[in-house]
């Protein structure tokens, strides 16, 4: 299986059905439409924007590395800072696409039972070691899915931070973190429509609008931003193929004073995405006759419902204090109905599929996060400082078929996907109540004109209750996850810095919330990693570049013990150090380069496993998913004042399905193009051009015993056409 568990769903809104009726009606008859960010020029009016991407944004603060306030050039770790509008103008449509295409280092294993929600980082996989935020709040992992936010049209911008980070954001981060900051409310007005339609019948429409609320009888006081983004497409595999969603963000400022603001914003979003579980492999290679033949039931369902609703405050007593309180309630409904394993049988020339699964998710987050930052001196010695807690509660509830095994056959080509079988439907499976609380504090303190030292600590205290509905059986475990972080940064001039770092972070062994009574009793996964790096400015800022070199070590794996292959015990070990460097380089008037390289090895050290009865070790084989090189370069070129054109080039290094190292999935090198044409003044046309070369290319993929199943492929050759405007 692509996740050792998923979940459920919940019921649409009306606004989402008549939203999706909409959509569907108009890309009947092929007129839809979406929209993009624009830059402000200035009091009263908007104009779209024909500028290169941002690029590394070294001098931007940024609150996902550091709760002070820091630039990248004042941070001791990796950070990227992916603008929205970089994304936008790259044709990238969804959170997966902007991370993976433009941070350093990052791939994605998305599959409908992550959520298409996962991502791999510096040697490590899956959201519960690749931990995911939105506008600064966690959403606890059940299940080991992430289903929002996934669209970039709400965008405002992405913050990638690379290496453990529970310092910050508690467990669950030993390879980064990506936080999702969406567009906030304007004062200035923002109106913008984007309309897109393309092959497979791809139909987009977004709205973006923004303002002052009341101007003239309140002055600037109220301010508002509201997104819209729905998509739609009939997909490039048959059948249930299809795909369609819906993103609303919406935000509400009040400012009485200019040192008190409070906003209110609710983002819903929801999704039923391609049905799709991946295509097998017929003598380890997806022959023609199949790649675009889908294998599930004719009646297979995925709906993914969200909805996160936050109430913010800032206080800015003096120019020195800051306080901060988010109190935030967030919940998902989720549901899977399908079959989801498929694998060739040479001796039958069938094609056999296994677990019909129906699943249902229902989740509840409800917290309070306060913040307060404080600039002073320590010892004569210019300070800054930052103390928080954070608490919370998450109500989960799995609806499941596990009971349930069912065993099917079907032709390569020429078959009758059949139905569900209506005896194997889910039934109530258990409950789970989890309660933590969380302390944080960092301290920024200057030593000299050129040398600073951060530090950091953050301890959690998560208790989790879980009920079997079943068997009636329950039981209570409290754990204790402390994370804390060492960095020097060393400034020899103004636009350059020389960092060291040293870090300390939990996993949850599973997602913490719905950890089963097997697991309960491991303690928390531990890792450490030492970083070493460099970053600057060049050229008055037309060059950024970073580079940095890692290792992490992280211990406490569950591992078969040798020679006793039905005990488990805590020693297994998993490592990895690497290499990474990004640039962004306005290298001729018109011209830019944005690229970035990230080269690790990365191994388990000591891993042994059950197969057969049998203790087997894995000790030096490559982690599942985990390649060992990645690369992206983008180059810009502003053929006129009215027309640029962009192209991008993916490489990702070659990757196993299994722990022995023999089920590979190959590398593979991507390439996209997009064309813009400055219409007028506030009007854009883009030509997109995804995947020109049509690869055939996994994105994950299943193996048993050693063997590749089936294999999750990528986008095929597409083309879009998307249209801009702005009033």
């Amino acid at each position: 299986m692509f996740l050792s568990e998923k979940y459920p769903r919940g019921r649409s809104t009306p606004l989402c059905a008549a939203f999706l009726t909409l959509l569907a009606s108009q890309a009947a008859a092929q007129d839809t439409v979406a929209l993009d960010q624009l830059s402000v020029e200035g009091e009263g009016g908007v104009s779209l924007t024909r500028a290169a991407p941002i690029g590394l944004n070294l001098r931007t603060p940024d609150r996902t590395a550091s709760r002070l306030g820091l630039t990248p050039l004042e941070t001791p770790a990796s950070v990227d800072i992916v603008s929205g509008e970089t994304a936008r103008l790259r044709g990238q449509d969804t959170i997966a696409e902007a991370v993976t295409q433009d941070a350093t280092g990052i791939t994605t294993i998305a599959a409908p039972g992550n959520g298409n929600g996962a991502f791999t980082s510096r040697g490590f996989a899956g959201p519960n070691s690749i931990q995911q935020l939105y506008d600064g709040t966690r959403f606890y992992v059940g299940a080991n899915t992430v289903t929002f936010p996934f669209d970039t049209w709400n965008v405002e911008r992405i913050e990638v931070l690379r290496g453990p980070s529970s310092v910050l954001y508690g467990d669950g981060a030993i390879g980064g973190v990506i936080n999702v900051v969406p567009k906030k409310p304007v004062f200035v007005p923002i109106n913008t429509a984007r309309a897109v339609i393309g092959t497979d019948g791809v139909a987009r429409l977004a709205l973006d609008s923004g303002g002052a609320l009341g101007r003239e009888e309140f002055g600037e006081t109220f301010a508002y931003r509201l997104n819209i983004s729905g998509n739609r497409a009939d997909g490039w595999i048959r059948p249930e193929g299809d795909f369609r969603n819906l993103a609303v963000s919406a935000a509400l400022l009040f400012q009485p004073s200019p040192d008190l603001a409070f906003t209110v914003s609710h983002d819903l979003g929801y999704q039923e995405p391609a049905r799709y579980w991946g295509t097998p492999l017929v003598e380890g290679r997806i022959p023609d006759l199949i790649r675009f033949n889908n294998y599930n039931v004719r009646d297979a369902k995925i709906t993914w419902a969200d909805n996160w609703t936050q109430f913010k405050t800032e206080w800015t007593p003096s120019a020195d204090i800051i306080v901060r309180n988010t109190a935030y309630r967030l919940t998902s409904r989720r549901h899977w109905l399908d079959v989801e394993q498929y694998a060739y049988n040479r001796g039958t020339g069938l094609v056999d599929r296994g677990d019909y699964l129906e699943i249902y998710h229902s989740q509840e987050q409800v917290g309070n996060r306060l913040d307060a930052s404080f600039k002073g001196s320590l010892f004569g010695l210019p300070n800054a400082f930052a103390v928080g807690f954070d608490v919370n509660h998450i109500d989960f509830r799995h609806t499941n078929n596990f009971y349930f095994d069912q065993n099917t056959s079907v032709p390569l080509t020429g078959y009758d996907p059949g139905f569900f079988p209506q005896n194997g439907r889910a039934r109530p499976a258990y409950a789970t109540q989890t309660s933590q609380a969380s302390v944080f504090a960092e301290d920024r303190v200057i030593l000299s004109e050129k040398l600073s030292f951060l530090t950091g600590v953050r301890l959690d205290v998560p208790t989790l209750h879980r009920q079997d509905l079943q068997a009636g059986t329950q039981f209570e475990k409290t754990y204790q996850a402390l994370g804390y972080r060492f960095g020097l940064v060393y400034n020899p001039t103004p636009d350059s810095a020389l960092y060291a770092q040293y870090s300390f972070a939990t996993d949850p062994v599973n997602s913490l919330i719905t950890l089963t009574q097997s697991l309960s009793g491991f303690q928390l996964a531990t890792g450490t990693q030492v970083e070493i790096g460099a970053k600057g400015l060049a050229f008055n800022g037309a060059l950024e570049w970073t580079v940095a070199g890692y290792r992490i070590v992280k211990d406490n794996l569950i591992s078969a013990v040798p020679g006793q292959p039905t005990l488990s015990t805590q020693v297994g070990q998993q490592s990895s150090q690497g290499f990474e460097l990004a640039l962004g380089w306005q290298f001729s008037p018109g011209w830019r380069l944005d690229g970035n390289l990230a080269l690790l090895h990365a191994q388990y050290d000591a891993f042994d496993q059950t197969v057969k009865d049998v203790t087997v070790s894995y000790a030096g084989n490559q982690p599942i998913d985990v390649p060992e090189r990645v690369a992206n370069l983008w180059l810009t070129w502003d053929l006129s004042r009215a027309w640029t054109a962009r192209v991008g080039l993916q490489n990702v290094g070659q990757v196993y399905s299994d722990f022995s190292n023999t089920a590979r999935r190959p590398a593979y090198n991507l390439v996209n193009l997009v064309l813009d044409h400055q219409v007028t003044a506030d009007s854009r046309l883009s030509l997109r051009v995804y995947n020109l070369f049509d690869k055939v290319y996994s994105i994950s993929g299943n193996a048993v015993n050693g063997v590749g199943t089936n294999w999750l492929l990528g986008r095929p050759r597409s083309v879009e056409l998307a249209y801009t405007v702005t009033w």
